[in-house]
Parts: C-alpha cells; sequence; structure tokens
C-alpha cells in the first residue's frame, strides 16, 4: 500500500536557530490592544544570525511580519498567516558613542532609549520619552511626538533585506514623511544610529518628566488602547475632528472611544478585535458626514477577518 506524502509545516520548514520557533502562539498577550488570533507561526530570533537564516529560508509564498510590542497594531481575530518575527534581547542593546550618538537595537524601547541619553548628557531626544513602542516600530510610520520625529535624529539603520543581506543605509533610503515612510516590506531593521546634542542632564530629565506629565494627563496610557488612531489632516487635529463629530465616549461591543483623549480607542475588557476595528470606521464615517473629511489610520491592522470584510468609511 502506498502511503501519501504529508506536507510539512511551515514551522518544519524552517531552519533551527537559537530561537524559537512557536506554531499557533497568541499574538493578542503581546500587543496593547490584547486582542487578535494566533500567529501561524511565530519565530523569535536570538541574533543577526538567526534573523539572517530565517530570512533565506523563507518560502517565496510566506509572509513575514516583525512585531515588536505592539503598541500601534490591531491584529484582526482571524489571527496573521505566515511568520511573526520578535527581535530577542541582542537586538535591544543601547551604546552611547562619541559626537554624542547612540547605536541602538531595533527591540530597544523608545523610552529606555531616552533614560540612556538622558544618562549620558545628550538632548535632543528627549521626544522617544512620549512614544510607545520599539525603535525598530518607529520606522514604519516615523514615530514622533513633542515636536520631534525619527526622521529628525537618524543618522543610518542596519537593515536585512528580503534576500538575507545585511545593509547600512542613510535615512533617504526610507523616504520618511509625517506618520509615513516608504521602504521595501521585507526590509527588516536591527539596528540605528541616532544623533543628539550636548545637554546638561538635569535640563534634559526635566523635559522628560514634562512629556511624561503631559502625556498622563492628556492620554489614557493605563487602559488597553493602541495609542493614536487615526493621523491628523494636513492643517487639523483629529481629535478635535473626531470631537465635533460627536464620537466621544461612542462604542461598539467592548471598544470605546476616549472620553480622556478622542483620538484613541480603548478595550475595555471583552473587546474583539471587530469592535475595535468597526468602531474606527464608525468614527471615520461620522467624522465624513459632519465634517467632510476622511481620516486616515494610524494604527496598523492586520490579519484575517473571522466574519468576512469589514464596511470601510469613506
Amino acid at each position: 500500500m502506498m502511503t501519501a506524502a504529508v506536507t510539512p509545516t511551515l514551522a518544519q520548514r524552517l531552519p533551527a536557530i537559537k530561537g524559537r520557533v512557536t506554531p499557533g502562539a497568541p499574538i493578542g498577550p503581546v500587543t496593547w490592544f490584547r486582542v487578535g488570533g494566533p500567529a501561524e507561526v511565530m519565530v523569535r530570533a536570538q541574533d543577526i544570525e538567526d534573523l539572517v537564516a530565517v530570512v533565506k529560508a523563507r518560502p517565496a509564498d510566506v509572509s513575514l511580519l516583525v512585531l515588536g510590542v505592539g503598541s500601534n497594531l490591531l491584529v484582526r481575530d482571524g489571527g496573521l498567516d505566515g511568520i511573526v518575527l520578535r527581535l530577542g534581547r541582542g537586538f535591544a542593546g543601547v551604546a552611547v558613542e562619541a559626537g554624542c550618538r547612540l547605536r541602538v537595537g531595533a527591540s530597544a524601547l523608545d523610552l529606555n532609549v531616552s533614560l540612556a541619553a538622558r544618562d549620558a548628557g545628550i538632548a535632543g531626544l528627549e521626544f522617544l520619552r512620549g512614544i510607545p513602542g520599539t525603535i525598530g516600530g518607529a520606522f514604519r510610520t516615523n514615530a514622533g511626538a513633542y515636536g520631534a520625529e525619527l526622521a529628525d535624529v537618524l543618522v543610518e539603520a542596519t537593515v536585512v533585506d528580503g534576500q538575507g543581506n545585511v545593509l547600512t543605509l542613510e535615512p533617504d533610503a526610507f523616504h520618511f514623511a509625517y506618520r509615513h515612510s516608504e521602504f521595501p516590506a521585507d526590509w527588516i531593521v536591527t539596528q540605528a544610529v541616532l544623533q543628539g546634542r550636548a545637554g546638561d542632564m538635569a535640563a534634559i530629565a526635566a523635559r522628560m518628566e514634562e512629556i511624561a506629565r503631559a502625556r498622563e494627563e492628556a492620554q489614557p496610557v493605563r487602559s488597553r488602547t493602541g495609542g493614536s488612531t487615526f493621523k491628523n489632516p494636513a492643517g487639523k487635529r483629529a481629535w478635535e475632528l473626531v470631537d465635533v463629530a460627536g464620537c466621544r465616549g461612542l462604542r461598539r461591543g467592548g471598544a470605546v472611544v476616549s472620553v480622556q483623549h478622542c483620538n484613541f480607542l480603548i478595550n475595555e475588557g471583552d473587546a474583539s478585535a471587530a469592535d475595535i476595528e468597526g468602531l474606527g470606521e464608525d468614527v471615520r464615517r461620522r467624522v465624513f458626514e459632519v465634517c467632510g473629511v476622511s481620516l486616515e489610520w494610524e494604527i496598523m491592522r492586520l490579519g484575517r477577518h473571522l466574519q468576512g470584510p469589514m464596511e470601510v468609511a469613506p
């Protein structure tokens, strides 16, 4: 009797690495919203050798997504196909260099980078205190806050391209704009060099405390949220448009528009990803009807819907 051939799983098609390869790993617990279905396979790369090996072995028909701390990400309830890659401790270093520069790993928290700059008496990076997430995550949206953004301080970045080559690139390669960048989807940022300037440690610390207080007072930082939901349209503030449209406190299922800052959506504890995304589309629809402005999502929304495609506002 002939035995039917067994098709290897995606996890079985990947190389052995020092890190971990986990089929069906839950994603929700590692995102700020705490929602979403599982990853087909989650890979935790321990170092650059792990990362290059996985990229080179990735089948051409398999997607790869790098996941940091999920601070501006909404994973849909059906989960994510392909490989979800997390960068381990080998990518979290922060080193002070000559000329008021910091060399930082892509998985280093923005907060930790700002603290290292403060301790070294390097000014100009205080704004990172107000950005949740990692340095690597900041590249996709040119993350910024309190009058500065990544593009203002980036000297160079190291990436692994889709073929597993390690490249060092200057800022122009990323085509930064407001809350936007353009570079190949299969590039993975592994390290960045940031430029600051000499400063007084006490003044730097005071500015960081000011940013922390302002963020605490203005934003629902202790809630399950994904940060700013919509980009500011040219010459306008997204939160003001949401407020004018009467969406402050608007609900859908377990999701609500924050009363404290209405450009934030909150999971009150039992929301699904569909609740949150649907609420965002309700807001977009009302803002368009009342203000004639089509808001653009700032939060990344990825994965499969469980109930079919969602109705999208204009």
